[in-house]
């Protein structure tokens, strides 16, 4: 799906997912060509010790735990994406 959407700025990655988890996938991910910088922010209702580890440790970006806070959201994606892509973003706002 990545390769055909290049364009792409930024994954939101549920880790519990029925296929693949979402550590899986972002290993995954990090391996095709083209998207090793690719931000992946990890989403789980897991918040136990040592979670963020492994999340880090698959390839993502960083983590947030569910429920999500909107505004932290937004300060994560902010803290990832090119300025052009925030700039995007404040217009379409």
């Amino acid at each position: 799906m990545l390769k055909a959407n290049p364009d792409v700025d930024l994954v939101l990655m549920d880790t519990m997912m029925p296929e693949m988890d979402g550590l899986q996938a972002t290993n995954e991910i990090r391996k095709i060509d083209g998207f090793s910088e690719l931000p992946i922010i990890s989403l789980t209702a897991k918040a136990m010790k040592g979670d963020r580890e492994k999340c880090l440790s698959a390839g993502a970006s960083d983590y947030i735990t569910k429920p999500v806070d909107e505004e932290n959201l937004l300060s994560v994606m902010y803290t990832w994406l090119k300025p052009e892509t925030e700039t995007r973003i404040e217009m379409e706002a």
